[in-house]
């Protein structure tokens, strides 16, 4: 039996998506090797084609994945959901929501930036940690104060994820394939 759903008629509805590709440890560690996504309303089928090669050609922080990696690979799918204006930069829940920010860099462009919901608490971090890493990670240069994540911009919103690693994809290839 597959591993993956059947395809129904709601894997053909749009979703904003994020595709991620992680490297397996020998002790099942994980270490991000691309993740990108978006949050406009993508039809799934292609959505997830092209992000999942977008993710592993183009993400500009890590070299393009080669062949030789495929069996070290882990590979996760993340359709975002619930979307919700927050009362401020504190109004979400670690390991519960994902966060994307909207602020003003140091020479007053918009920038944005966003952590899933489970990054957080992966990386053991409070949400004012989160909040700080996620304006580093938009290139917030200038010194974070409170005054600075006062007038960020936050939505919260939830998602639904799925992974496979290398080993289990050929596995079910397989198994399908009998």
């Amino acid at each position: 039996m597959s591993r993956f759903p059947t395809l129904t008629r709601s894997f053909f509805l749009d979703s904003p998506l994020f595709v991620t590709w992680n490297t397996i440890g020998k002790r099942g560690s994980k270490q991000l090797r691309g993740c990108i996504g978006n949050f406009e309303p993508l039809p799934l089928r292609s959505g997830l084609r092209d992000y999942a090669l977008t993710a592993a050609l183009h993400d500009s922080r890590f070299p393009p994945i080669t062949a030789g990696e495929l069996p070290s690979l882990g590979c996760a799918v993340s359709l975002l959901t619930d979307f919700e204006k927050a009362d401020g930069w504190s109004d979400w829940e670690v390991g519960v929501h994902g966060i994307w920010i909207e602020f003003k860099d140091d020479s007053g462009r918009k920038r944005t930036a966003t952590y899933l919901p489970e990054i957080a608490e992966e990386q053991g971090w409070t949400k004012k940690e989160a909040i700080d890493s996620l304006l580093r990670k938009g290139r917030f240069a200038g010194k974070i104060t409170v005054q600075v994540r006062n007038d960020i911009v936050l939505t919260r919103y939830k998602s639904s994820k799925t992974s496979i690693t290398h080993d289990e994809y050929k596995a079910d290839a397989e198994t399908t394939q009998t």
